[in-house]
């Protein structure tokens, strides 16, 4: 039996499935990633690593362990995120088994909030981890193992929208890389339908505001357009006539980008009697992986410029508010090419190529040096019926990649 046989042997698949159900069945929303944590940690000391937890701040760790290989070899890390886009307690999601933090299995899936983003790539990489270990595999290089808090695209805005749970957006992956846990290169699983994503863009999140008067109902008669409201529509019509120039500016290549209307707020629901005096309009801009933000920045500033001369009078304001850059890794990077073995070996065929318009931690681990790939099961996002779910053959497959590129990687020791 060859070294590869002889890995993929050793995995586990109804090792595998518990691990994920109990995972899942763990509660981890954004801000609080505590319990994930210790779970983690109980499970990166059952597979003898050297485990390190970091305090990314109070109730919220990073989890990083470490198998020391022989020597000679390079170092390679698994990267997976704690943090849900969720609680499950959102009304929307009441009643959708798929969208509450409780795992279990139907039908060939597993289902439970985060088991697709990306709890099931925590524990695909335990389970590669086992599988090495079992098969009797030594590695030459070190194999790290980090399980971060606060990836989920959220971040503070104002007094209303703050705190540890609006803290995502890499906060533990930046902790992460200032704090000790680098490498030579990193698999980071999200889910990617079994691709290898080659780059993806970078995000920035900016805020347009209108002013005008704060006056009652009863003297609103011929004063509509001060109504602050009433003006962003005005200003709306000019961000639709905007949004495809945006995008082919800041196009990768032939892909263009997104902009995304995301929010809108302005008056006082209790109090519709009264016109506001401020309106704001929210927008998600992507940005592409290798453009400076600042230079992203100055492009919207821009607009925001063409938009107060349009509209002089109603007092136009612009804001940044994040800035999360792109991350991108060459084709010919030897760490492409150990995914792209390894998942023939599994797959029978070459992984497929992408570059996506999502997020990832690979953006603060490529920026420290670490060169990163995301590669990862389907999405699983979001079934109406039964909410966030995983192919168990797909994650079972995935697990073999993992374990497989880390051999590729590390070096054995003969």
């Amino acid at each position: 039996m060859t070294d590869d046989a002889k890995i993929i042997a050793a995995v586990d698949d109804r090792r595998l499935v518990e691990t994920a159900i109990e995972a899942v069945s763990v509660p981890s929303p954004t801000g609080s990633e505590a319990a994930m944590g210790e779970l983690m940690a109980r499970i990166m000391g059952e597979l003898e690593m050297d485990v390190v937890v970091q305090e990314v701040e109070e109730g919220r760790p990073n989890v990083l362990g470490t198998a020391v290989g022989s020597g000679g070899g390079p170092t390679l890390m698994f990267n997976g995120h704690m943090d849900t886009s969720y609680s499950g307690a959102e009304p929307w999601l009441a009643g959708i088994p798929g969208f509450q933090p409780q795992g279990f299995e139907e039908d060939g899936y597993i289902y439970g909030l985060g088991v697709a983003n990306m709890k099931g790539a925590l524990c695909a990489f335990v389970e590669a981890i086992r599988a090495l270990r079992d098969a009797g595999v030594r590695l030459r290089g070190d194999l790290l193992f980090a399980a971060v808090a606060g990836e989920i695209e959220k971040t503070p805005w104002g007094d209303e929208f703050s705190g540890a749970s609006y803290r995502g957006y890499s906060t533990g992956a930046r902790h992460l890389v200032t704090h000790g846990g680098v490498a030579d290169m990193c698999i980071l699983g999200e889910p990617t339908s079994h691709k290898i994503v080659l780059a993806h863009f970078g995000a920035m999140w900016a805020r347009i505001s209108t002013k005008g008067a704060f006056i009652h109902t009863a003297w609103t008669p011929g004063r509509e357009d001060e109504n602050s409201i009433l003006r962003m529509d005005d200003v709306l019509g000019a961000v639709h006539e905007w949004i495809p120039r945006r995008r082919s500016e800041m196009a990768y290549g032939d892909i263009e980008s997104i902009v995304n209307v995301g929010s809108i707020r302005g008056g006082f629901p209790w109090r519709v009697s009264r016109t506001p005096h401020r309106t704001d309009l929210f927008l998600d801009l992507r940005v592409p992986p290798e453009m400076p933000m600042g230079q992203a920045r100055n492009a919207f500033m821009d607009f925001v410029r063409e938009l107060r001369e349009r509209f002089p009078s109603y007092e136009i304001e612009g804001e940044v508010y994040l800035t999360a850059p792109g991350a991108v890794i060459d084709e010919s990077h030897e760490l492409v090419q150990a995914l792209d073995a390894s998942h023939q070996v599994v797959a029978g065929e070459p992984a497929e190529r992408e570059i996506v318009h999502w997020f990832s931690d690979a953006s603060s681990l490529t920026h420290y040096g670490v060169e990163t790939v995301n590669y990862g099961t389907a999405s699983g996002l979001p079934s109406a019926a039964k909410g966030e779910n995983v192919e168990i053959k797909g994650l079972v497959d995935v697990t073999k990649v993992y374990a497989l590129a880390a051999k590729r990687i590390c070096g054995e020791d003969s």
